[in-house]
């Protein structure tokens, strides 16, 4: 009795739940300014939290279903750290998807910890140590790998390309909403196939193996033409025909 009393009295307090609840009047709010300003990516992760509850917390029971997917998430390795390792990113084969992944960061400066900065405005519990919390920021620290996989860049029609690719991936409405919102704001110019171009960015990520249950250590030292071959991710066709600079005003800010 005496060993039951000391370790209830020493027991560590529960993190706070992540919630799965939905809020739309706050995600339609921040739609409209980051339909007003594609920079403001601190939107995108306040869409995330009003709609993606609920598709991250399914996301997590996938990848324990999957063959890999209960060691990765016993680890519960902070990806982003790693990503952060210089070193290690230097030490991956040239035409990998690592290689092609730190270009990227590079030519465009970006880190995964500026992403991640920018995911904690605000809101509290990003850090939280509670499975799916730690599944939301596996999700987020993969996006730009998810942009070297998908060969969307960063302008405009990229991100909202990209934004249709993982809805396809993930099940979020927040990417749903985005997408959408995207598309309803793409110009109408028959010359080029904006939306069309977005809507291929869907079908691309629902015939592609899902790649949150990738081991991503892995994947990065892996050639990035026969990543993508051995994931089913096909070539931007719709995406590659738009001349380059033309993408960035495919979808006029918001009034």
């Amino acid at each position: 009795m005496a060993m039951t009393a000391d370790v209830a009295e020493f027991r560590a307090p529960a993190p706070r739940p992540v919630s799965t609840k939905m809020d739309w009047g706050h995600a339609l709010r921040a739609l409209q300014k980051l339909l007003s300003d594609k920079e403001d990516t601190r939107q995108v992760f306040e869409i995330m939290r009003a709609l993606n509850g609920q598709s991250t917390a399914r996301g997590y029971l996938r990848l324990l279903s999957t063959a890999e997917g209960g060691r990765i998430a016993y680890a519960r390795e902070e990806f982003a750290r790693r990503l952060m390792d210089d070193a290690w990113l230097d030490s991956l084969p040239e035409g990998s998807v690592g290689a092609a992944y730190r270009e990227f960061i590079r030519s465009e400066q970006l880190s995964a910890d500026g992403l991640a900065d920018v995911s904690r405005e605000g809101i509290e519990d990003v850090d939280n140590a509670h499975p799916y919390a730690w599944f939301g920021r596996r999700t987020r620290d993969v996006h730009d790998i998810w942009h070297i996989l998908s060969g969307y860049g960063r302008d405009a029609l990229g991100e909202a390309s990209l934004v249709a690719f993982s809805y396809a991936q993930t099940k979020g409405l927040g990417w749903a909403l985005i997408a959408v919102g995207a598309a309803s704001r793409a110009r109408k110019d028959r010359s080029q196939p904006y939306v069309k171009a977005i809507w291929q960015g869907y079908r691309r990520g629902k015939a592609a193996k899902w790649l949150l249950g990738e081991d991503y250590e892995r994947l990065m030292a892996e050639p990035l033409e026969s990543a993508r071959r051995r994931l089913g991710i096909t070539p931007p066709t719709i995406y590659d025909s738009i001349p380059e600079e033309l993408r960035n005003g495919a979808l006029p800010k918001a009034a």
